[in-house]
């Protein structure tokens, strides 16, 4: 069945393989960027661009309202390619504030939309030290300090908002560290890692099989348990978009 989509974060790196498959699903895309040079690249893609920054709340209601989306798919962040080190100390607050106050306007524009399902972007990497892998259901690493500390804590505040936000059929989808095209890496940069044609495509498989819940999203042997999504979404790890 076709949908109505509000993908923000599509000028990302998950996001501009995102917007093909939805279109050759058949759904219409609305898709976000902050950078307004990005906005032809996206009509390339196949999605109708919007122009917004997330924390705008005024402008990002108006953005949802016109598009009058189905679902909203929130793929939003604000790192460095490859998460590289030397950038990451200044990159994680800014990331943080996406999940929280970011989350916190989609989540408002989503409801006040009438928005029926909103899947979001999480990561994999926050569990609480213990016997790997973990399932979806095993605590996330909430006593830690540090820049680990505040990673979890944006985790916590877009998980909890996405997931218990009625009348939301809420979806967070728990991804390992990315690699491929527009990711500054070529190679899985460690365990569980996630092809972002992959992390795509299980965006995609949410817009329609997915319950109400957690998935992790990586490849297999890694930390985090990945039956639940190849069981219930249909999930292949191995997915690639074409060359």
């Amino acid at each position: 069945m076709p949908f109505r989509i509000f993908l923000a974060g599509a000028g990302g790196a998950v996001g501009r393989r995102l917007v093909p498959l939805l279109r050759d699903a058949g759904h219409q895309v609305s898709g976000t960027t902050r950078d307004p040079a990005r906005a032809e690249a996206l009509c390339r893609l196949g999605a109708e661009p919007v122009v917004v920054d997330v924390f705008d709340a005024q402008a990002l209601y108006r953005a949802v309202a016109s598009a009058r989306p189905d679902i909203v798919i929130h793929q939003l962040t604000d790192l460095p390619p490859g998460l590289a080190p030397t950038r990451m100390a200044e990159a994680l607050p800014r990331n943080a504030r996406i999940r929280s106050e970011g989350t916190r306007n989609l989540v408002a524009a989503a409801r006040e939309a009438g928005v029926r399902r909103l899947i979001a972007q999480s990561i994999a990497w926050v569990y609480r030290p213990g016997t790997p892998p973990y399932a979806e259901d095993h605590p996330l690493d909430r006593p830690a300090d540090g820049s680990r500390r505040v990673s979890i804590d944006g985790v916590v505040a877009l998980e909890t908002q996405v997931l218990h936000t009625p009348p939301f059929e809420g979806i967070v989808l728990r991804y390992g560290q990315f690699y491929g095209p527009g990711t500054g890496v070529d190679a899985p940069p460690a365990p569980g890692s996630v092809h972002v044609d992959a992390a795509a495509q299980a965006a995609l498989l949410a817009v329609d099989r997915g319950r109400r819940g957690i998935f992790n999203i990586a490849e297999p042997g890694g930390p985090a348990l990945v039956e639940k999504a190849v069981r219930e979404l249909g999930w292949d790890a191995g997915f690639r978009l074409p060359a």
